[in-house]
């Protein structure tokens, strides 16, 4: 089945980055937001997982039960959607709606599965991984936000893994950035996404 995205796609182009978790992108995506203020929207994702402490709904994820999700993705309401640790995860055609009826640049924070997908519509975004500068590294990262049992530490490095294994196919991204140095992996970021950054905030004045 191809996915279909029914937006119009004027103005600046949607960004996806992708990478596993722990690689730094949410960190990336704040400086951006705090940088650029107006200028980017954030796709907010919807997930079966339960929130964690201070996470708000509708702001960080839209939570829902397996049965909603399931019926939404049936009736073709998502862009994308993936299956991790048990957890389901998609991208709604709204919430991306949601971010360009604004005028903004809109940032999409995806796993490799739903890169792949994204590839299929027509939605052409820039895409962007965000990757660790080693496992260790990111092994490190994982343990340091105290957030994670063993057990979904393991999950998530072995999925990292394969992330950064798939990542490597040509031409799946225009751009990746090895974040062992923050400042430098926004700069990297922030060049790739200048010209959009420009189109956004001259269609703002006009």
């Amino acid at each position: 089945m191809r996915l279909f995205v029914c937006v119009a796609m004027q103005g600046p182009r949607p960004v996806v980055l992708s990478g596993p978790s722990g690689a730094g992108k949410s960190t990336l995506i704040k400086k951006l937001f705090k940088d650029y203020e107006n200028i980017f929207g954030f796709s907010v994702s919807h997930t079966t997982r339960q929130p964690r402490p201070g996470e708000v709904n509708g702001k960080d994820y839209h939570f829902v039960s397996r049965e909603e999700m399931k019926k939404e993705i049936d009736a073709g309401e998502f862009i994308e959607h993936a299956e991790f640790s048990g957890n389901m995860y998609g991208t709604s055609k709204g919430a991306v709606q949601a971010v360009q009826a604004k005028n903004q640049i809109c940032i999409l924070d995806i796993d490799i599965q739903g890169v792949k997908n994204i590839k299929k519509t027509d939605l052409n975004p820039i895409y962007i991984s965000v990757q660790p500068p080693s496992i260790d590294v990111l092994e490190k990262r994982l343990r340091d936000r105290q957030t994670e049992t063993e057990e979904s530490l393991q999950r998530r490095l072995t999925a990292a893994r394969v992330d950064l294994e798939l990542s490597k196919e040509p031409g799946l991204f225009d751009l990746v950035i090895i974040n062992d140095d923050l400042e430098k992996a926004y700069s990297e970021l922030k060049e790739q996404l200048l010209k959009e950054i420009q189109k956004a905030q001259e269609s703002r004045k006009s």
